[in-house]
């Protein structure tokens, strides 16, 4: 196998590992969503809670293609109705047709990840690289520690 579809396997593999992840989140809310610099491309970090009983979690897209947020202000504390990572191959592989046309396609464009997340506010992120990270819950973080 070479070198460039072991990358894209990968990628698309990571994408379904955070779709699984993200599927239990339905239910949470946005709780904040910050963007940032990294290098010469922009970054978005969106954090997800629920209560002090589920994990707080943590969604990072770098290298950012596309973001839509509706309004920026009714996103924080919205309700989320549905979670969706789609993965999103190079050119010649066909996107997804509701894909089609969020962001110029060529050649030179890496295989990519779009996220949506749907409720009272959305979230629309097409990215290069994403990351899901999951803390201890409240009631977990509060447990004494054993020997």
């Amino acid at each position: 196998m070479s070198h460039a579809v072991e990358a894209e396997d990968a990628v698309k593999n990571r994408c379904l590992r955070a779709a699984r992840m993200l599927a239990s989140c339905v239910s949470y809310f946005v709780e904040r969503v910050s963007f940032g610099a990294v290098g010469d491309s922009g970054c978005v970090d969106i954090f997800l809670r629920e209560g002090p009983h589920k994990p707080d979690v943590v969604i990072s897209l770098s290298c950012l293609h596309r973001v839509e947020t509706g309004d920026s202000i009714a996103v924080r504390g919205s309700f989320i109705d549905e979670i969706l990572v789609d993965y999103l191959p190079r050119l010649p592989r066909p996107w997804p047709d509701d894909a089609t046309g969020l962001i110029d396609r060529s050649s030179d464009l890496p295989e990519l990840v779009r996220l949506r997340i749907a409720g009272p506010s959305e979230v629309d992120v097409v990215a290069s690289c994403l990351t899901v990270y999951t803390a201890m819950s409240d009631a977990e973080a509060s447990l004494p520690l054993r020997g």
